[in-house]
């Protein structure tokens, strides 16, 4: 596989935790535990093959309608996670970015946030972006929000309005669109993950559960993306020189 093949930018839905748990009698809570070793090991592979960007759906905006004993669980080990990992992803030149609505956590995990964004903001390594109490269409609301403030203001006239200013209000407009977008567990659907960025993403499921999500899995959706002629609406004689 040479570098031209290679997406610049992963974006991946950690599914399965749960069930993964199931299949061995063990607490869901077990599960999620197990899913940060694999971010750990996913994060590495990334390094590895030199990948610019990996964004993670971590907390979705409607995980929140989950038993409330599971939620304060995730809180938990977002919030031990952070303490663990920060440190040594600041040794590794990750840069950790979190996006999503931040006001719903807690002042101590909200000011852990903001300290490990500003040790590693300088990194140069691969950007690790974890969506946690993120949705697309809040994303879309919020972007949609600000420019209609804008125009109440007399800053910005309605008709300057167009997909590139309204990109630029978007959580991740400083970095490149997501090429891979990967979901494991079987599932089959977006589920509200970063709507607007993932226009004209490969898509790549998977059966694996995120525990058992390895170097050979990640392999293989990577091979699956090389082989992918990406038209963004072209046909395919104005692609085929570009890709020989």
């Amino acid at each position: 596989m040479t570098q031209t093949r290679l997406p610049r930018h992963i974006a991946i839905i950690m599914d399965g935790n749960g069930r993964w748990a199931k299949q061995r009698r063990l607490p869901r809570h077990a599960g999620h535990k197990a899913g940060v070793d694999t971010v750990r090991r996913v994060i590495k592979l990334c390094g590895e093959q030199g990948i610019e960007v990996l964004t993670l759906f971590a907390f979705s905006s409607e995980n929140w309608q989950r038993p409330e004993q599971e939620v304060s669980l995730l809180m938990d080990l977002f919030m031990t996670a952070l303490q663990q990992e920060i440190n040594n992803l600041h040794k590794n030149q990750i840069r950790l970015r979190i996006i999503g609505a931040r006001d719903a956590f807690s002042k101590k995990l909200q000011q852990l946030i903001v300290e490990a964004e500003e040790l590693t903001k300088h990194n140069i390594g691969t950007t690790l972006v974890i969506a946690a109490n993120y949705g697309g269409q809040w994303d879309i609301v919020k972007a949609a929000k600000h420019l209609a403030s804008l125009v109440e203001q007399g800053i910005l006239e309605s008709q300057q309005i167009n997909e590139t200013l309204f990109q630029q209000q978007l959580c991740l407009a400083d970095l490149p669109p997501p090429d891979l977008f990967i979901r494991t567990s079987g599932e089959q659907r977006i589920s509200n993950f970063l709507l607007w960025q993932l226009a004209y993403t490969e898509i790549y499921f998977t059966k694996t559960l995120w525990p058992d999500f390895d170097k050979e899995t990640f392999m293989d959706a990577l091979e699956s993306f090389a082989t992918r002629q990406r038209r963004f609406g072209r046909i395919d004689e104005q692609v085929e020189p570009e890709n020989a």
